[in-house]
């Protein structure tokens, strides 16, 4: 395990210094997480089937979707409050009794420099952790699991690996996104119940396409289909893809 992340709090180990991710990351290093917090959702009864849970949103991403639901929070996160650290840590610290858990999205989660810091944090208050993620950074998505950090991930499969170039505004070749997303397959082998799988049904993707990507998963996974809902390039806030209205997030 990199030594930049944590484990759980209930295991004996405890971080000398407080969590970054492994400096692979294209960011600085000493960057924080809590300049990346930019957005809650109190309650959310659909990001986590069958779970109560907040939602953390996290500013950046590592795409250009041309699609993107989120593109403001993704692409511009200065243009979104801060959400304080310490209303934050209170807010998971006064609700947990009512919460099932605690999902952690973007943005993509991933490309925040010390995920590992946050995710730690809401562990130490005893609220279990989901990461929704793009899964073109798949070692993190294993960090999270290995230490205990994170319960679950959800991710997103766009569609043929061919058509990621253009699903992802250029940023990932096919290749990426077969290496990436086959590492995310491998991982969701060996960790029953761990993954699950969706897809928004954008614009000029085909039935065909749509049963190409269902054909990647692993054994024993279903594809989730979401319904595509154009975006909104006027005072849209942080509302992952297709899921939930704009503006029904709580900011500052």
């Amino acid at each position: 395990m990199p030594v930049g992340f944590p484990r759980c709090p209930s295991s004996p180990y405890r971080p000398p210094q407080p969590a970054r991710l492994a400096p692979r990351l294209d960011m600085e290093e000493h960057a924080s997480i809590w300049t990346h917090v930019r957005g809650l959702q109190r309650l959310s009864l659909c990001d986590w089937p069958g779970r109560s849970c907040c939602v953390i949103f996290l500013g950046g991403c590592n795409l250009r979707c041309p699609t993107c639901h989120n593109f403001e929070l993704a692409w511009n996160m200065e243009s979104q409050p801060l959400f304080a650290r310490s209303k934050l840590l209170l807010f998971l610290a006064e609700r947990k009794r009512w919460l099932n858990g605690v999902t952690v999205t973007g943005g993509e989660a991933t490309c925040a420099p010390g995920l590992g810091e946050l995710l730690y944090e809401i562990r130490k208050i005893g609220l279990p952790v989901k990461l929704d993620s793009n899964g073109m950074r798949p070692e993190i998505l294993a960090e999270a699991l290995d230490s205990g950090l994170a319960e679950h991930c959800a991710v997103d499969v766009k569609g043929p690996y061919a058509l990621y170039p253009a699903l992802s505004g250029d940023r990932v070749t096919a290749a990426e996104a077969r290496r990436n997303l086959e590492s995310v397959f491998a991982q969701a082998e060996r960790r029953p119940g761990a993954f699950s799988f969706r897809l928004t049904r954008v614009p000029g993707l085909t039935g065909d396409d749509i049963e190409t990507a269902r054909g990647y998963l692993p054994a024993g996974h279903t594809l989730t289909l979401q319904t595509y809902r154009a975006p909104r390039r006027a005072n849209a806030h942080a509302d992952h893809e297709a899921r939930r209205p704009v503006g029904n997030v709580v900011n500052g």
